[in-house]
């Protein structure tokens, strides 16, 4: 799965700590779901798609690889 976050960050100028306490996790967490590392819970995704003001699917987009 790809995401937008760096992005969304950008045009917010957040940095990852900023927006890692906006929804409650560490830095080390934000940039591991950041990075794709890590595929954030269906409550953390609400989080951010409500930080951005954005829907999920703005942020969040599955690759053809997920449906494997």
């Amino acid at each position: 799965m790809k995401n937008t976050i760096k992005v969304e960050r950008a045009k917010k100028n957040w940095t990852q700590a900023d927006l890692a306490e906006k929804i409650g996790i560490s830095r080390q967490a934000m940039n591991s779901i950041e990075t794709s590392k890590f595929v954030p819970s269906t409550l953390l995704a609400l989080k951010l798609a409500h930080a951005f003001g954005t829907p999920v699917e703005e942020i969040f987009q599955l690759e053809d690889t997920d449906f494997k």
